[in-house]
């Protein structure tokens, strides 16, 4: 019944405008004074035909309801199965659908690769992680264990877990940015604070003697960036080698007389879980630190590059003279 009613609603007003045009012909045969008998019969034929016509439509209309009520119930539900379309509204809201389709398709894509490389990555970083703890186990272990190398170790734990939680931030759209202009030299000397032990026990000398720089950026981000750049620097510079950090403009530049990078890898050193040459020989690299660098350098509307040449080192340029706004 309640599928008679809408149908009737939805056909009330053609039913009006023929009860209208009966009406004005029932008037105008009045008028020439016709037989009301033939008026009579041509309001009933009228009426006949408007009845077998209205009865022919609700019958269709039902049997297409009853078809899509049949597609609801089934558990592989699909657009092919759908009614030919009467008219060109079913028709446009039939390409609606396909098109809403090919959007979920592509989300539900999405989806599963992001998924797929979060799992990749945190199956890789649960492995590396157990290195400098099983390092500290030993160390702990040894009658002649000191504190100095037990802090290197920690302080790679900490880059992984940091590391980690930048990737699911910086995953996540909704980031907390906080936009100020902020002294660079502050946020270097914060880094290389942190990276000292490390530039002890390794022997690696540092020439830094300020840059005067000032950026419009996110202090935390910027952070993260210098200080992965320069957790790349002392892992692929042999113990005994210098790292550099001056200015050229407006653009901070992290060098060293490392291992450098292979022609080939080059372009590809920003790319999502690539290790290149020098991670398959270290076995430490997780192919994300310069992934998520370039994706913090984005957010934040900075750029970055790398110069290197196998055996001789490698430059990290930071142009900090960019901003976008891309979160105001």
């Amino acid at each position: 019944m309640k599928l008679f009613l809408l149908y009737l609603k939805r056909h009330c007003k053609i039913m009006l405008l023929l009860l209208l045009f009966s009406s004005i012909f029932a008037g105008v045969f009045s008028l020439y004074a016709l037989p009301v008998e033939a008026v009579i019969y041509s309001l009933a034929l009228c009426a006949f035909v408007g009845l077998a016509m209205f009865a022919a439509g609700f019958a269709l209309h039902l049997r297409r309801h009853l078809q899509l009520i049949a597609l609801q119930k089934s558990v592989t539900v699909s657009l092919d199965s759908l009614p030919e379309p009467t008219g060109i509204l079913e028709q446009d809201y039939q390409d609606l659908l396909h098109l809403l389709r090919e959007h979920a398709s592509r989300l539900k894509i999405e989806s599963e690769n992001s998924r797929r490389d979060a799992m990749d990555y945190y199956t890789l970083w649960a492995h590396q992680i157990k290195t400098p703890i099983s390092a500290m186990r030993l160390l702990l272990q040894s009658p002649d264990c000191t504190a100095a190398p037990l802090e290197a170790e920690l302080l790679q734990v900490e880059q992984y877990v940091g590391m980690a939680l930048s990737y699911q931030r910086l995953e996540d759209d909704a980031s907390d940015y906080l936009f100020r202009k902020y002294d660079v030299d502050e946020i270097v000397r914060s880094c290389v604070r942190r990276f000292a032990r490390l530039f002890i026990l390794r022997q690696t000398s540092l020439d830094f003697s300020g840059t005067g720089m000032h950026a419009v950026t996110d202090e935390k981000w910027l952070d993260f960036v210098i200080s992965q750049l320069l957790s790349n620097a002392l892992k692929y510079t042999p113990p005994g080698g210098h790292i550099r950090i001056y200015r050229e403009l407006e653009t901070l530049c992290i060098t060293d007389n490392g291992i450098g990078i292979r022609d080939e890898d080059l372009p590809r050193v920003f790319e999502k879980g690539f290790t290149g040459y020098n991670g398959r020989e270290d076995k430490k690299s997780t192919g994300i630190g310069l992934y998520l660098c370039r994706r913090a350098c984005a957010n934040l509307g900075h750029g970055i590059s790398i110069a290197s040449r196998q055996g001789k080192g490698t430059t990290v340029r930071l142009d900090l003279s960019t901003y976008t706004g891309k979160f105001d």
